[in-house]
């Protein structure tokens, strides 16, 4: 097989990879990035086992209702345990639909803030246990938060759209890693700052910018294809690194709104952050997958059809960026 047929079946590769991948982009609301998370506080009030409930970050699903131990009795936005108190397990019916994961903060009249969260790969919480107790405890938050992040880049259609494109562009194993190595300690870091509140960013042009970088790929792309060596083609991990700072604030969005106490936080960014990067290393592993079994086969594509991954890239992050920039005149 010549070089010129092995080349051609890289690019035909990616393009199918790549439009495959804009089809459920295409399908994929515009905040893609942003998580489905909502925040219940209980508030102790009055005798004991008597709470005040409150959402304080709404659910998406406007049907998700918590479900509390037996003993209480759940008049919203009153809660009423009894002698018992708020101990058992409590719960949330509608998980896992439109809605990825609930918060329940308790917030007693003496002592400090507990924090759960329950997604669908943990659906239950026991109330009667504080974060950092025991073993089953530190297990708990592990698995919450685990696919708590692999949730969080599996459905941050952005995010994996930009991290698509850099792949696209790095042809040799070591870049690749070197590239992804880069990308991973860039927005560690800048989750970091961003969840421990000493770097903020408004929402909205961060949204924007995330867009834009995507943009900026795919313009790097089409110079590639044009024979014009960009930045990111010559030092892809340079441009990984900045932009990757930029992303990071996008994934602290997942923590900062949650209001977790000091204590648990910095426990809860590590696991978060151990399962944006197993979802992350999952989604590169598939799409490496998915170009390899086709360079394997004999099938291909026309040849003007190369052109047109990179520029729906480009077209949809524009599309993005503009309704994105659309949300600061319009709320």
């Amino acid at each position: 097989m010549s070089s010129r047929t092995r080349a051609r079946r890289w690019v035909t590769g990616w393009g199918i990879v790549v439009l495959a991948f804009i089809a459920v982009t295409i399908a994929t609301p515009l905040q893609a990035h942003e998580p489905s998370i909502a925040v219940m506080d209980l508030r102790e009030m009055g005798a004991a086992g008597h709470y005040l409930g409150e959402w304080t970050l709404p659910p998406v699903d406007e049907t998700l209702k918590p479900i509390f131990p037996e003993q209480c009795a759940w008049t919203p936005p009153e809660l009423a345990c009894g002698d018992r108190g708020l101990v058992g397990k409590i719960s949330f019916e509608g998980l896992g639909s439109k809605q990825s994961a609930t918060m329940i903060r308790v917030i007693p009249k003496d002592g400090p803030i507990q924090a759960y969260t329950l997604s669908a790969a943990h659906p239950v919480a026991n109330l009667a246990r504080e974060p950092g107790q025991d073993l089953a405890a530190w297990l708990e938050l592990a698995d919450t938060y685990i696919n708590l992040g692999i949730d969080h880049i599996l459905l941050g259609i952005d995010h994996l759209l930009f991290v698509l494109g850099l792949i696209w562009l790095v042809r040799s194993v070591s870049m690749l890693v070197k590239t992804i190595t880069s990308f991973t300690v860039a927005h560690s870091l800048s989750l970091a700052a961003a969840t421990f509140g000493w770097v903020g960013v408004p929402e909205k042009p961060l949204n924007a910018a995330i867009a834009l970088s995507i943009v900026f790929i795919g313009v790097e792309i089409v110079k590639l294809r044009r024979g014009e060596i960009g930045l990111t083609a010559r030092q892809p991990w340079v441009v990984a690194f900045a932009f990757g700072l930029l992303h990071g604030l996008g994934f602290a969005t997942a923590l900062t709104n949650l209001g977790l106490p000091k204590a648990v936080l910095p426990f809860a960014l590590l696991f978060f952050n151990v399962g944006v990067e197993i979802g992350q290393l999952a989604f590169v592993f598939v799409v490496l997958a998915l170009t390899w079994a086709h360079r394997t086969t004999a099938a291909n594509l026309p040849r003007w059809s190369a052109q047109l991954p990179a520029y729906l890239i480009g077209s949809v992050a524009t599309y993005w960026f503009l309704s994105r920039m659309e949300l600061f005149f319009v709320s």
